[in-house]
């Protein structure tokens, strides 16, 4: 009779959690501003479930293990989005916690305690971050905080000073700090964040040293090493290279589609600030060579990786960064504007029938051209969802401000300049001060080892 109750009592239970999965899967008329804002509130606090700032002892800024810096930075760009394109004020007060709170002790996005795992894309993504605020016209730090344009020029600051000529002629390596694995590598995501942040910051500005630095990016892509080839009017955007023997010959040819949402991004800002075609041009072939990231039903998926089923926590959050790409670049390249929301539009609707998982009913998985949730999870589901839904709003709201309409984040030209990191032990200056210490240091170690093996002998 007991075992009867316990299995009628399991009945209920599972009946329960699957009537909630029905009552609270996400509905999304693509048409609808109210019914986006509404979807986008249950994703957004799927997100916020893996958020470390919210618990006891939590780090301000950090999502929870396994999730990477990075990823914490690219979170918070898609939530400012959301802030924006749905006016929803409740989480401001995080989201300007958890971007200053990471700035670094030299408020460059640096901070120590990522010294072993931050490449130049990781300090890119949180300079991604602030750019975003900066355009959104998000709410401004108090004065005796670091601003949002500021940090940005930051963030530029020191990448551009990493650029690397003595091998392969120009570009930054994955890794900042030597001691990092893929130090020996050039990525395109880090050279071609390089290259967004300046067009966004060019175009913010109005400064045209910016458009200096992206065109030099662009041409050590395009041009000294085969990081982007054009074919057919489209281009191919690999992923990077060995640097070898220095002249990064040694390519990885996979293609993310992360890279090529930001290149094109970029693209995009360059033609909107400097009108000139050629950045027209290089947009429209970049946007002709993302079908591979697409099914035949327009769904946006990681094309290398979802059908081998091998993505990893990294890869799972790429169509974050891709579908804010294609909203920023519909918006500014109105020749683009209709073809890019169409797959906007299809990849969004998917995406959100696939958040239909986990207890809450609408943890979203991976794979949005699946019927309903595939049981994969995590932060990378949640922001790729989140943006592909934000980037629904991009007609309804401004475009990315400037400081000549309506923008009013303070920079500071110089920022991060003075940075004290060294990224090259060889740089290091070891003075007769530093010998004569070490040395010291050095023979009372060995009369402590001598002392002790004495010891032991008697």
């Amino acid at each position: 009779m007991n075992n009867s109750k316990r299995f009628f009592n399991s009945i209920i239970i599972s009946a329960l959690y699957l009537f909630a999965s029905f009552t609270t899967a996400i509905e999304l008329d693509p048409t609808s501003r109210d019914s986006i804002c509404n979807a986008l509130t249950l994703v957004l606090d799927g997100t916020l479930n893996y958020y470390e700032g919210f618990k006891y002892g939590g780090t301000i800024g950090m999502f929870t293990s396994p999730y990477y810096w990075w990823e914490a930075g690219e979170a918070w760009g898609g939530i400012i989005d959301t802030w924006y394109f749905c006016q929803n004020d409740t989480y401001e007060q995080v989201i300007m916690d958890a971007l200053l709170h990471q700035v670094g002790q030299g408020n460059d996005y640096i901070p120590a305690n990522q010294s072993m795992t931050e490449g130049n894309d990781d300090q890119a993504f949180w300079g991604l971050a602030v750019m975003g605020a900066t355009e959104r016209n998000f709410t401004n730090p108090p004065p005796d905080q670091p601003q949002w344009l500021a940090l940005t020029q930051a963030v530029y600051n020191t990448m551009w000073s990493r650029w690397d000529t003595s091998n392969c002629d120009g570009g930054l390596r994955w890794q900042i700090f030597t001691w990092n694995s893929g130090y020996n590598y050039k990525n395109t995501i880090s050279n071609g964040c390089l290259m967004h942040i300046a067009a966004r910051l060019a175009r913010y500005t109005g400064n045209e040293t910016y458009v200096d630095t992206a065109t030099t990016v662009w041409d050590w892509m395009a041009n000294d090493v085969d990081f982007l080839v054009l074919e057919n009017d489209a281009y191919q955007v690999r992923d990077g290279a060995d640097i070898g023997d220095g002249n990064c010959t040694k390519l990885t040819r996979i293609q993310w589609s992360y890279n090529a949402g930001i290149v094109m991004a970029g693209c995009a800002y360059l033609y909107d600030f400097t009108n000139d075609t050629v950045w027209l041009t290089r947009t429209t072939q970049l946007f002709n060579g993302i079908h591979i990231f697409f099914t035949d039903d327009n769904i946006m998926y990681e094309q290398f990786c979802q059908p081998r089923g091998t993505c990893n926590n990294d890869q799972r959050s790429f169509k974050s960064v891709f579908s804010r790409c294609l909203g920023m670049t519909a918006k500014l390249i109105p020749s683009l504007h209709d073809k890019i929301m169409t797959l906007l539009t299809a990849s969004a609707v998917a995406a959100a029938q696939s958040c239909t998982g986990g207890t809450d009913g609408h943890t979203c998985g991976l794979a949005w051209n699946y019927n309903g949730w595939d049981g994969f999870y995590g932060l990378g589901e949640q922001i790729s969802a989140l943006e592909v839904m934000n980037n629904l709003l991009i007609d309804d709201r401004p475009g990315p401000f400037t400081n000549r309409s309506g923008g009013s984040s303070v920079g500071n030209a110089d920022a991060g300049l003075d940075s004290k990191i060294v990224t090259n032990p060889n740089e290091i200056t070891i003075t007769n001060g530093d010998k004569a210490g070490a040395g010291f240091i050095t023979a009372i170690v060995l009369i402590v080892i001598i002392s002790i093996c004495f010891w032991m002998l008697l």
